[in-house]
């Protein structure tokens, strides 16, 4: 059995109340966030699991408020940043500043020290603004002169990129990218869905009207015990070789990084405890690793003229590689 080190796997009762929770996020979520129920669900999962999110879409389908919404729902405090190239990093984290009636020299926190942040058009800023939200995004921590400052718990960062739009930005690089638990799209709704947004008086969009469902100390808790849900050997075992595929698939000048096969069992994980499991199945790997770790993997250029993309390589390997069996007993 694989769980976390020194701690006892997470108990059926314990998996009974995550799966309601969450089923009570995403409703709540997609009461302002209309028919994009998976995409809804992975950034749920995604902020439960202690990642964070890369949304890449054009303007107006929904990035702004899907992310507002999951900070309605969480309960906590959310900030926007939108991201200019001529925005510094102490912008994003904070600054000192000298306070006239103390004479004392202070941290004035920047927005990063939100339990759910969204950045804006991530690309549009220099690499130094870049990686100072980066750097956060890892350590969750801001220092400043020496001294840490801790960013709240839980942390979810959505950063938004317009794949269109490319003038003026500066591409993320692959390090960077590589921070982002899962990389997903929201897409145009469904013809059905987009008629009853353009509906009056529908609550499509409608952040204020999303119903707070818990609070943050609850998702933090329900985090700390999703860490231990069971993870058989057998399970690792499959997501090392669906590693190694990426790596070793002549397509593909990169493959996925140790990080990101961590953050595929981590996304498991919550997605199993999400289906009301106390245990990690092939089904789970499979459904999260196009999310996980498409974005990780860099297709050669010759290769990607033709059309091939990171996501039809991940979907391939995961296609071809053999899945465990379950175990006798």
């Amino acid at each position: 059995m694989t769980t976390t080190a020194g701690a006892a796997p997470m108990t059926e009762a314990e998996v009974a109340a995550f799966r309601q929770l969450h089923s009570q996020v995403v409703d709540a979520v997609e009461g302002a966030v209309h028919g994009k129920r998976a995409v809804v669900e992975l950034v749920v999962m995604t902020m439960f699991a202690g990642g964070h999110v890369l949304l890449e879409d054009v303007p107006g389908t929904g990035k702004t408020t899907l992310a507002r919404a999951v900070a309605g729902a969480l309960g906590g405090k959310s900030s926007r940043v939108q991201f200019t190239p001529d925005l510094l990093p102490s912008d994003v984290t904070g600054t000192t500043v000298y306070d006239q009636h103390s004479g004392e020299i202070r941290f004035r926190e920047g927005p990063v020290f939100s339990h759910v942040v969204l950045a804006d058009e991530i690309n549009r800023a220099a690499a130094k603004t870049q990686s100072a939200l980066l750097e956060v995004m890892e350590e969750h921590t801001v220092t400043v002169d020496g001294v840490p400052h801790p960013v709240p718990t839980p942390f979810l960062v959505v950063a938004t990129q317009n794949p269109v739009d490319l003038d003026g930005t500066y591409r993320l690089p692959e390090a960077q990218l590589d921070r982002f638990m899962i990389r997903t799209t929201i897409g145009y709704p469904d013809s059905e869905f987009e008629i009853g947004v353009l509906r009056p008086g529908t609550g499509a969009g409608n952040v204020s009207a999303v119903a707070t469902v818990t609070d943050p100390e609850t998702v933090a808790r329900h985090t700390e015990q999703l860490a231990r849900l069971h993870v058989a050997d057998e399970i690792l075992r499959y997501v090392r070789a669906l590693g190694a595929a990426t790596r070793a698939d002549a397509r593909l000048r990169m493959g996925a990084s140790t990080r990101g096969l961590r953050s595929l069992v981590r996304a498991a994980q919550v997605h199993a405890a999400a289906q009301g499991r106390h245990f990690v199945v092939p089904n789970d790997v499979q459904r999260l690793a196009g999310p996980v770790l498409s974005h990780r993997v860099i297709v050669h250029r010759d290769v990607a003229v033709g059309g091939t993309t990171g996501a039809d390589v991940v979907g391939e390997i995961v296609e071809t590689t053999a899945v465990p069996r379950p175990s006798a007993g």
